[in-house]
């Protein structure tokens, strides 16, 4: 009788060692419940992930949506490892991630896991790796679709088809948000060029997944997205745009293996508008971006109390960016500029896992090949004369990072864990080579910026004292040396550079019960996190980083009397924070309250109404000098959702 196949369409296993480690997973349920439905929000749910800002994915510069995790901020790139499908999604130029064109209804499951990284593509996970899973034909059924529109006149579409075909199936889905937007510009600071925080956005995504024996299966995946808003000027237009594919062939036989590679075309472009004279002053017209990769990873079998993963990955972001400067006054181009740059990393690395009886240990190692190459700065003035024509010397070396944990089993239904890592960050092109100006200030690039390197431990618990209770409860003490911030040097200037380092210590808890039909889950991050900085940024010495609250909070209430039928309520807390680097501009605290209500009306059909902000809190999203941007106000959506 000829073996069965099984297509999963999902990578390996996650490596037991893993446990050891402090980590949430958010589901489908929990997607299901967000208010806004984006998954900027979703990620929020974990204990202590950030992004730099506050703005949501609809009212941001794209820019901006750098992801971190436990206060290890310092700008708006990424410190956080994120990867769909294992392939890593940041920004080849810029670090940030695509937010828009991650809606969380095409992700089976969402994986956080805090620490450095020694894994595939870990060069990047400073503060920790966000694994989403896409879904399959299980989770989205045939065909699912849903539109809703809200208060203010704006829409939301999504639908997805997921036929299954032979032993496979493919999963094509889409998703197009558009809308005359919020007020970000309070009342009593709108001038005649002030708009509505605009947006139109679409993205794409197909995969396929195919078996080539009883064992081992072929995934392919390819996704299109455009991105396009409207910033408190009119005129202050930005886009973000990309097109992704990658292949994933995963062997499951006694001798597991992974071999992934990917590309990357991505674009962005940005508008400057002045705010005194409300003309064009600065215009990013085009930033093409392009990112390669590859991994092979080995899983030989070495018996049911041992698993080791032995592993090689490489990663190359290339990018320029391509922008002319205007006078404020006459409106001329006053300069033009080109920069750019490559950088590349080699990895290799070995993990290996032990479990004995009720003890789980885990070590790991890798090494990585880093270069930064080609980089380059030119500047003309409006006539075409060159004033600045800049290269500088490539660089490259070698750096381990480590990681190793403990879990026991101390008793039925309670765990204890240790843990202990290292890990590093390339700085991004954006970094590197392209100085920004986000009115009135204006922030230097820094080609001489070197790698950061983390360094830290964490130790926790994890407590099930009944089957519908569990509690989650880590300690954590983390460094980041060289880490890089936006430094004031003077007046309306500042400039990217390494600081000693930025340390953050705090608590992050996890708590999920479930009494029949009533779930309750909340998540608390309370954290001290500061700047150690000499010499030329002595000034920051002690200070928090910019953008990092000490306590965030999220909690939950749903009911779900039936299969289809639910009713949630969330409140999210964020603490005050500060603006610059020098904590000048306060952020003050802000609580909002959410509401989600899905009713049958059928086998098939469901009515569903979302209210953001239910109690149309103001949330301060930008403060510069008493300059002020405000997050989304209240706002009620109804519509429709159809699955089959």
């Amino acid at each position: 009788m000829p073996e069965a196949i099984i297509v999963t369409g999902r990578a390996l296993d996650a490596p037991e060692g893993q446990r050891a480690f402090a980590g949430d997973e958010l589901t489908r349920e929990d997607a299901r419940s967000l208010a806004s439905g984006r998954i900027e929000d979703l990620l929020a749910r974990a204990p202590g992930v950030q992004q730099f800002r506050r703005s949501d994915s609809r009212s941001a510069n794209p820019s901006a949506q750098g992801i971190t995790l436990r206060g290890l901020g310092g700008n708006a790139s990424s410190r956080t490892l994120v990867l769909l499908d294992g392939v890593p999604l940041v920004d080849p130029f810029f670090g940030y991630v695509p937010l828009s064109a991650l809606p969380p209804e095409r992700f089976d499951s969402v994986r956080v896991l805090r620490g450095g990284g020694a894994g595939a593509f870990a060069a990047g996970a400073v503060a920790g790796t966000i694994d989403l899973a896409s879904a399959g034909p299980d989770a989205l059924g045939l065909f699912s679709a849903a539109a809703l529109v809200n208060d203010r006149g704006e829409s939301e579409l999504s639908a997805s088809l997921a036929p299954r075909l032979g032993s496979g199936f493919a999963v094509l889905s889409g998703r197009w948000d558009r809308g005359q937007g919020f007020w970000t510009t309070p009342e009593p600071q709108r001038v005649p060029a002030s708009v509505r925080a605009r947006f139109d956005s679409w993205s794409i995504a197909v995969r396929a997944v195919a078996p080539l024996g009883p064992e081992l299966e072929l995934q392919a995946r390819a996704s299109l997205f455009d991105d396009n808003r409207t910033l408190r000027f009119a005129g202050a237009d930005s886009g973000a745009s990309g097109q992704d594919a990658s292949l994933r062939l995963v062997g499951r036989g006694a001798w597991q293996f992974e071999a992934l590679g990917y590309v990357q075309a991505r674009d962005f472009s940005n508008v400057v508008i002045s705010a005194t004279s409300f003309r064009k002053t600065l215009d990013q017209r085009r930033t093409p971006a392009t990112g390669l990769g590859a991994k092979f990873e080995l899983r030989p079998p070495l018996g049911a109390a041992h698993a080791l993963r032995l592993g090689i990955d490489w990663r190359r972001q290339s990018g320029e960016m391509q922008e002319e400067a205007y006078s404020a006054v006459t409106g001329l181009v006053t300069a033009r500029r080109k920069a750019g740059g490559v950088n590349s990393d080699l990895g290799l690395y070995a993990e290996h896992d032990w479990r004995a009886g009720p003890l789980l240990l885990t070590l790991a190692a890798r090494a990585d090949r880093w270069e930064v190459a080609q980089g380059s700065f030119r500047e003309a003035n409006g006539a075409g004369t060159v004033t600045s024509n800049l290269t500088f010397t490539a660089r490259s070396g070698w750096q381990e990072s480590l990681r190793g944990g403990i879990r026991v089993q101390a008793a039925p239904g309670l765990a204890l864990r240790a843990a202990a890592y290292s890990g590093l960050r390339q700085p991004t092109l954006n970094e590197l080579y392209r100085p920004f100006t986000v009115f009135p200030v204006t922030t230097r690039a820094n080609a001489a910026l070197e790698n950061e390197r983390l360094e830290g431990f964490e130790g926790g618990l994890d407590w099930s004292p009944l089957d519908a209770v569990t509690l989650r409860l880590t300690a954590f003490d983390n460094r980041v040396k060289g880490a890089i911030a936006n430094v004031t040097i003077g007046p309306n200037l500042r400039e990217r550079r390494n600081v000693d380092a930025v340390r953050s210590r705090g608590v992050e808890a996890a708590l999920a019960v479930k009494a029949g039909d009533v779930s309750f889950d909340a998540a608390l991050s309370w954290l001290s996190a500061r700047v150690q900085a000499s010499g030329a940024s002595a000034a920051l010495d002690g200070k928090r980083p910019a953008q990092v609250p000490r306590l965030s909070a999220f909690a939950t209430l749903a009911w779900r009397p039936a299969e289809r039928a639910l009713l949630a309520l969330s409140v999210k807390h964020t603490g005050a924070q500060w603006e610059d680097d020098l904590q000048t501009d306060r952020l003050a605290a802000a609580t909002s309250l959410d509401a989600v209500a899905e009713v049958p009306l059928g086998q098939r059909l469901a009515l569903v109404l979302r209210a953001e902000n239910l109690t149309d809190a103001q949330v301060i999203t930008r403060n510069q000098a008493g300059s002020i941007d405000l997050g989304a106000p209240r706002t009620l959506w109804a519509g429709f959702r159809i699955s089959m």
